[in-house]
């Protein structure tokens, strides 16, 4: 599963951490504006919320096709340039509509290569008031990286983003982005190399053996950044029959890509589109980029192969944000910011979390900042219909924008968060996903969800208060002493969710009155 930076110990400042709302560098960033201007799209995203995992408050995409023909004729596509700058219109527009002042608008390969860029510059400007900053491939290549960093602190390995007129690689590691390169490997580019399909492989194996000398991988874990490597993904779901059809942190073994290869280049690209909601312009380039793959793993031997729907919009944010915010892990101050807003006592998770740790004295860090995360997002849908709060709490775990949050982990939080409310999770919509977790995790998501649901229930304060937990694993007993607070909370509805939980940890349960009270 994915990692937070290295901690020493799971103890209340590494898994909660004092907030960080009132310092003035995060709350600027509660709402953020970015435009990526890259040769076959134009995408303005707003980020919002100070969290370290912020929401996507808007985020649209236009195919302008910008770089298209940019290697034959040096020019950018004049209807690319009319698509693209009636995005920028809409978008300087709908930027004011938002009240956001700082709009940051970047462009990538296409407009720094060709030679009406800066005419397209001035143009933006004089009718958007927008300021385009062109990038070179070098900080392409670092801010894509940043992306990654942002949804994947503890990453390690090779990011590799391709784009319309360029592919950029950066090697990652300790949260740093280190040697980098650019390359003329995007699709657009491709379509201009002279020949047939083996002089375009052996041009390919030429540019990528340049960057392996410079990168010097090492069966590193690469990650995937940009449209055609997320479509390549999504085809090798539907080839799989994968049941979570979230991008974000899927993960391949660099033979099932290749058997996903084979299997796209032996399709009908009409079935394929269709099939996974590809965009005619998007499915174009899909075939190039499918043979710079190919031999991407042949040259740099990958030990897997990690997609990454965070790149150089998300880094452009990572780039803002204060370092204590960077050393944030982005689950747990993604589940803080859901609390503060979306449940009825706000805080409580907190003391939900400490209450239970008694029964997950033995959980490693991984485990325990899903435990935390769970016990935070527990009471965030209690606004829904009493019979889909289930329903709905796995699918907010399992299909929300998240960073720091592999596919199991995904489902392992869902499913606690389902036994939340839930006592079977037998028969549900969800079942093909439970494949992706081991028997023994599906039952610890259900101990943790019934856990939950016991001590949500238990008292309206401070469960502590209220009574302590004590889980002896070898004897199989779960103590639980209350105080006199606790003797009267201790209802018939306490007493049969603390047997569910009992029965979920297949232990005996022992009840401790308070003294004087029989």
């Amino acid at each position: 599963m994915s990692k937070p930076p290295p901690l020493a110990k799971a103890d209340d400042a590494t898994l909660f951490g004092a907030p960080l709302v009132n310092d003035p560098l995060v709350r600027a960033l509660r709402r953020v504006g970015v435009v990526d201007v890259g040769s076959n799209s134009v995408r303005m995203v707003v980020f919002d919320g100070a969290a370290r995992s912020p929401a996507y408050f808007f985020n649209e995409k236009v195919m302008a096709g910008l770089g298209l023909g940019l290697a034959e004729t040096n020019r950018l596509n004049p209807k690319g340039r009319a698509r693209a700058l009636a995005a920028l219109r809409r978008f300087a527009a709908l930027a004011r509509g938002m009240g956001i002042d700082d709009l940051t608008v970047v462009a990538t390969a296409a407009v720094r290569e060709a030679e009406d860029g800066p005419a397209f510059r001035r143009q933006v400007e004089e009718e958007t008031g927008l300021h385009l900053w062109v990038i070179d491939g070098d900080e392409e290549a670092r801010l894509s990286s940043q992306g990654v960093l942002l949804g994947w602190p503890g990453a390690q390995g090779i990011v590799c983003d391709i784009g319309g007129n360029s592919m950029e690689l950066a090697r990652i590691g300790d949260g740093k982005v280190g040697v980098r390169g650019t390359s003329p490997l995007g699709p657009f580019r491709l379509q201009q190399v002279p020949g047939g399909v083996q002089e375009r492989q052996q041009h390919i194996q030429r540019i990528l053996m340049d960057l392996a000398t410079r990168m010097a991988p090492q069966n590193d874990r690469i990650f995937l950044v940009g449209g055609s490597w997320r479509v390549i993904a999504r085809m090798d779901m539907e080839r799989r029959g994968y049941p979570l059809l979230v991008l974000h942190e899927y993960r391949m073994q660099p033979d099932e890509v290749l058997k996903t290869l084979d299997w796209i280049a032996a399709s009908d690209p009409a079935k394929l589109r269709s099939a996974t909601g590809t965009s005619s312009e998007r499915m174009e380039l899909v075939p190039l980029a499918c043979e710079v793959l190919r031999e991407l793993i042949r040259i740099f031997k990958p030990s897997e192969i990690d997609v990454s729907s965070y790149g150089i919009r998300e880094g452009l944010l990572y780039e803002r944000m204060p370092q204590k915010l960077r050393e944030r892990d982005p689950l747990i101050e993604a589940a803080r910011a859901t609390e503060a807003t979306s449940a009825r006592i706000p805080g409580f998770g907190k003391s939900l979390f400490r209450f239970l740790s008694p029964i997950f004295e033995t959980a490693g860090m991984d485990r325990l900042r899903l435990i935390k995360a769970a016990c935070l997002l527990h009471d965030t849908t209690w606004r829904a219909h009493p019979d889909y709060r289930a329903e709905l709490c796995f699918d907010n775990a399992t299909r929300a924008n998240l960073g720091g949050l592999d596919h199991p982990g995904r489902v392992f939080l869902g499913l606690a968060l389902l036994h939340r409310y839930k006592n079977s999770r037998n028969g549900t919509r969800f079942d093909p996903l439970f494949s992706l977790l081991p028997e023994a995790e599906v039952r610890e998501a259900e101990v943790l969800g019934k856990a939950m649901r016991f001590g949500a229930m238990f008292t309206m304060d401070d469960p502590s208060d209220a009574g302590t937990l004590d889980w002896a694993p070898k004897k199989r007993v779960l103590t639980l002493t209350l105080t006199r607070q606790g003797h009267d909370l201790f209802g018939e509805v306490a007493q049969a969710r603390f047997k569910s939980l009992v029965s979920a940890l297949k232990a005996e349960g022992q009840i401790v009155m308070p003294r004087g009270v029989a």
